[in-house]
């Protein structure tokens, strides 16, 4: 893996994490951290990483590209800790939260089963659950999780097409899981009702940004090739209370 990063991410202690969202709104965890705290092995999260070389192509950008490609599957993270998957379903969010391809059904394919029922995996999602609940108080958690490879096939990949936005939710985790050949791809954090930001660049394979949603807004900034067939991979994870968007 190689980058440069003029702005390196500014990680949280594990101490200060919840306090982090509560006052700023998000957090960065180094992948370290993301692995004692979820007490998932290690091995086998970066193990899943050969899975986002099987993700189908995203046949709804409207913008006519070819650079994302994706996966797509509901969890529910129970108020006593269990984790279970829920059935397949079509990602759905409002025009509100998203102005360019909110409003309708999008069928994705789902995780792969290698992934979805491991146990690490599992355990991963119990964990973003416990942070939810530190922050919104304990309950039922509705989980979407989303596999993206963002590619150059079209000369440049745009990660977040629709700018920077909130996802409806209540804590949305992005997980940096490689990138390979590209330049750009910063992370953009702002105030959601003031002037405040941060921009960094997450390099460092299962470490995380956690955002409380209603607080601020996200964006990731288009990626170029370093060299052919570059590409970033992400694991996108939102929790919501109430039930799914789209209920």
């Amino acid at each position: 893996m190689s980058f440069t990063s003029a702005f390196p991410p500014p990680l949280t202690h594990p101490t200060q994490l919840d306090s982090s969202l509560r006052t700023r709104g998000y957090a960065v965890l180094s992948a370290p951290d993301v692995y004692a705290l979820a007490q998932a092995d290690a091995a086998h999260l970066q193990g899943f990483r050969t899975l986002w070389d099987d993700l189908p192509p995203d046949g709804y950008l409207k913008d006519g590209g070819r650079y994302r490609r994706r996966r797509h599957s509901c969890f529910v993270v129970e108020a006593d800790g269990g984790a279970q998957q829920a059935p397949h379903r079509p990602h759905w969010q409002p025009l509100e939260y998203n102005a360019l391809h909110g409003g309708m059904q999008r069928h994705f394919e789902p995780m792969a089963d290698a992934m979805a029922a491991h146990p690490d995996w599992l355990a991963l999602l119990q964990w973003l659950g416990r942070v939810a609940s530190k922050l919104r108080g304990v309950q039922t958690w509705y989980a979407e999780a989303h596999q993206f490879r963002i590619d150059t096939t079209d000369g440049i990949g745009r990660p977040t097409p629709e700018g920077a936005h909130r996802d409806g939710v209540d804590v949305v985790a992005v997980f940096l899981l490689a990138r390979q050949g590209i330049k750009g791809g910063e992370t953009r954090v702002f105030e959601a009702d003031g002037p405040n930001g941060q921009r960094f660049t997450l390099g460092e394979p299962w470490s995380v940004l956690l955002l409380d949603d209603a607080r601020v807004l996200h964006e990731s900034t288009p990626i170029q090739p370093l060299q052919a067939g570059g590409y970033r991979d992400t694991l996108v994870v939102t929790l919501r209370a109430g039930g799914f968007q789209g209920d």
